[in-house]
């Protein structure tokens, strides 16, 4: 008798794809468990499961971590890993107990079904296409492990779950970090080699993974596997390895299409065909229950008015003053042209400023309401916000669609695009300068700046120094990611792979601002009644009166070399005896081999 393995399979997705063409492998059969030789003999049915694996492995908005952006200066709150207070078991990621929804979990169905698909009968060219895409979701999934642990272990085929023999087969050592890395550059081009840069059917597939993809993925994993994190005596093999792959990486997508997309503004609103977006998650607009995806970042972060909004990701002082001014000059190195003026903060600024921040006064469309300025401050002690106000007196406006109407905003359908074109030439920029390419790494943050509409300047350097050494074109390039990624999850892992924590945060406390009417000029409802006609700048200068208000009230940063590599929970050593910790936690594992 022959014994079938069984897969489980998101029973939703797979009824609205087979209803129509597989009743012949549906009827009298239990739709909760699809046995292996159907599936893989039948090409839907394989694409059904590789769209659970999707479903199970894809980054939602800001990333694994969300946008992550308490966990450094783009924001504030209390955490502790910024308390100094992170204990063995907080970082969970690692996944013990039998579970479809942990990283092992998800790792299981992956290897379950690269081993299975070879088996059934579809055709070779149509398996090629769908393992590719599955490589490639499994080489994500063991690089965001290794981003937290170091070397994890290398399961690459399904694991049996029965019997003392499997228990024992079962406990697998953490391999070197070296080795994951190296497994995971195979899977992506393994990837590489059998998908598509582009999909012909562009609206079908959107989404869908491509050669282009795993190509990007494979310059952000060798440029993690190049920073002073996992390298620090600074191999020059690792950048060497880490500038061809970049290199590579964008002559692909240039030459299959992809691109800055015009607007840095309006990307984000442009899905199918966006040049600019490279490994997307995809989200919908719809209510019903078994079709809704709905991002959920939008309504969390837009302001809380009218019923809608949660405010959350408030930008903080920190992250405002950071912004260049219009000719890309630092506020604290401004020129006479443009100026930076502390009261009127807002003027003269890189125009990624207003696309990213919102604040006190500024005309921001929001909920269908074109004309829609938005207020922050407070009068005679209390806000005059409506809803629940801003701790910071700043919003984080990137992202935000201004079109949905109060009742609409929560179905957000607005995708996630996890690597943009941007980030492939900064990351481009960032190993050509590990190579001593300053050249190359110029070129790439000169385009950057031109799309984000900077002024070119007479020496055409868009406000960039002349001549930088090796590490201030380093700076410049972590600065730039700062502007360009604000709020998309990039802000926290770049400080810890390039382990600059003690030296940025620690024994700091992140402000904001209150911004007070002075009541004593104006009365609030005098103010209220012309504060929408009154130009900005005579509100700023007449006024209002700017404090800084510190955010960190509990303690200063308090970031602990240790966290650089976070600690194997205990639940996962009681569970297997090989596992060893990391250094710094009591083990002897070292995660930058």
């Amino acid at each position: 008798m022959i014994m079938y393995k069984r897969i489980h399979i998101f029973i939703f997705a797979g009824l609205l794809l087979l209803t129509a063409s597989c009743s012949k492998v549906l009827d009298k059969r239990d739709l909760g468990s699809l046995q292996a030789n159907l599936v893989f003999n039948d090409s839907v049915l394989a694409r059904t499961y590789l769209d659970y694996l999707y479903d199970q492995n894809l980054p939602s908005w800001g990333g694994t971590w969300g946008s992550s952006s308490n966990l450094s200066d783009e924001s504030y709150g209390e955490s502790k890993y910024f308390e100094g207070s992170l204990l063995v078991n907080d970082v969970a990621d690692f996944g013990t107990k039998l579970d479809a929804n942990n990283n092992y979990g998800k790792i299981r169905a992956l290897n379950l079904f690269l081993q299975e698909i070879d088996k059934g009968t579809i055709s070779p060219t149509w398996k090629a296409t769908l393992k590719g895409q599955a490589y490639f979701l499994r080489a994500w999934r063991y690089f965001e492990l290794v981003k937290l642990y170091g070397g994890v272990p290398l399961i690459l085929v399904q694991q049996e779950a029965v019997g003392e023999e499997a228990k024992d087969n079962a406990y697998v050592p953490r391999s070197k970090t070296s080795e994951c890395i190296a497994q995971i550059l195979k899977d992506l081009d393994a990837a590489m080699a059998v998908l598509p840069a582009r999909w012909p059917n562009g609206a079908a597939d959107w989404g869908r993974i491509t050669s282009a993809a795993a190509a990007a993925l494979k310059g952000r994993v060798l440029l993690y596997w190049a920073s002073p994190e996992f390298n620090p005596a600074g191999l020059a093999d690792r950048w060497q390895a880490a500038y061809d792959a970049c290199k590579a990486a964008k002559t692909l997508l240039s030459a299959n299409g992809y691109g800055l997309h015009t607007s840095f503004s309006q990307m984000w609103f442009t899905e199918v065909n966006n040049p600019e977006a490279v490994f997307v998650t995809c989200f919908n607009n719809a209510t019903g229950d078994q079709a809704r995806k709905n991002n959920g970042y939008d309504n969390s972060t837009r302001p809380s008015i009218n019923g809608t909004g949660g405010g959350s990701n408030q930008p903080s002082k920190e992250l405002v003053d950071a912004f260049p001014m219009k000719d890309g000059k630092k506020p604290a190195e401004a020129s006479a042209d443009y100026p930076y003026d502390p009261q009127l903060f807002y003027r003269n600024r890189d125009p990624r400023f207003d696309a990213t921040i919102a604040f006190n006064g500024v005309n921001w469309p929001l909920n269908g309401v074109s004309g829609y300025k938005l207020w922050t401050y407070t009068a005679d002690g209390k806000t005059t916000e409506k809803g629940k106000a801003s701790n910071t007196a700043f919003y984080c406006r990137k992202a935000i669609d201004p079109k949905p109407a109060t009742g609409e905003v929560q179905y957000s359908g607005t995708d996630w695009m996890e690597i943009r074109y941007a980030e492939v030439l900064l990351n481009l920029a960032e190993a050509a300068n590990g190579i001593n390419k300053p050249s190359e790494a110029y070129d790439e943050l000169i385009a950057i700046r031109q799309r984000a509409g900077i002024l070119a300047g007479d020496d055409g350097l868009y406000g960039l120094k002349p001549a930088m050494t090796r590490a201030e074109m380093f700076d410049a390039i972590l600065d730039e990611r700062l502007y360009e990624f604000a709020f998309e999850g990039k802000r926290f892992w770049d400080l810890r792979r390039w382990k600059l924590f003690e030296t940025k945060l620690n024994g700091k406390r992140r402000t904001g601002l209150t911004i007070n009417l002075k009541t004593a000029i104006i009365s609030a409802a005098d103010f209220e009644a012309q504060r929408d006609t009154v130009t900005l700048d005579r509100a700023y200068r007449e006024y209002f009166e700017l404090k800084p208000k510190e955010m960190d009230t509990k303690y200063a940063i308090g970031w602990k070399p240790e966290y650089y590599y976070f600690p194997i929970p205990k639940s996962a050593l009681d569970n297997n005896p090989l596992l060893v910790q990391n250094i710094g936690w009591g083990g002897n594992f070292e995660p930058a081999q």
